[in-house]
């Protein structure tokens, strides 16, 4: 099954050693439960850095996009629990991208993940759009992959909260592909072959892309919080 909704939040951030067990326990027990009973949001994941690293990758799965400023959501980010507070400063060189869901082929959830932070070149947003989309359903179909899933980010105009005074601004990602699988050996092939920067400056997109490959650590949906 692909994404459950229309639209998603993308997020990356580094959480230095001595805070990570803390945080993971406040983000698999506190705010997974948190975010999944507000009405609109159906699945969380968060995946850690495949290296060991400090890097965290989350994405919502959200039913729409107006669920990015809808009532509930905007409650959660104005009043934000204690362990929250505590725990947010810790959110190092966050990116935070509030998404729409342009592609998304095969199951939503795997094992590791390989995300791609990209632009397009002036005047080829169609024909790298078009080269991703085509490589989402190879992905998809290949032996140790399983989806891919193209998001583009438009934030909503609202009122800087207060989830985001505390951790400071948060940059944002322009274009984000994402492709899951069981095998990170996979993963990296596809980096280093369709999806490598050669080959996605040869279909459109601006130099400079971010890649990360990250394996699973939880995941929680509606279902799970009711």
């Amino acid at each position: 099954m692909a994404l459950l909704g229309k639209a998603a939040i993308a997020m990356w951030w580094d959480m230095a050693p001595e805070h990570r067990d803390e945080f993971q326990n406040w983000h698999s027990h506190e705010h997974f439960p948190e975010r999944m009973g507000i009405p609109g949001f159906l699945r969380g994941a968060r995946w850690a850095a495949a290296d060991g690293g400090e890097g965290f990758f989350i994405m919502y799965e959200l039913a729409d996009y107006e669920t990015l400023s809808s009532p509930g959501y905007l409650a959660r980010l104005n009043s934000p629990t204690p362990w929250s507070t505590k725990l947010m400063p810790h959110h190092r060189n966050m990116v935070r991208s509030q998404c729409r869901v342009l592609e998304s082929v095969g199951g939503a959830i795997a094992r590791h993940a390989l995300t791609l932070r990209l632009s397009p070149e002036e005047g080829s947003e169609g024909a790298l759009r078009a080269f991703l989309a085509a490589q989402a359903k190879e992905i998809a179909s290949h032996a140790g992959t399983t989806a891919a899933h193209l998001l583009q980010t438009q934030t909503p105009q609202i009122a800087a909260t207060t989830e985001q005074k505390i951790r400071g601004a948060d940059e944002a990602a322009d274009w984000i592909f994402v492709a899951c699988g069981y095998e990170l050996a996979a993963l990296e092939a596809v980096r280093a072959g369709p999806m490598s920067a050669d080959s996605l400056a040869s279909h459109g997109a601006a130099p400079g892309e971010h890649a990360g490959l990250y394996s699973l650590c939880h995941s929680h949906t509606a279902s799970d919080t009711a």
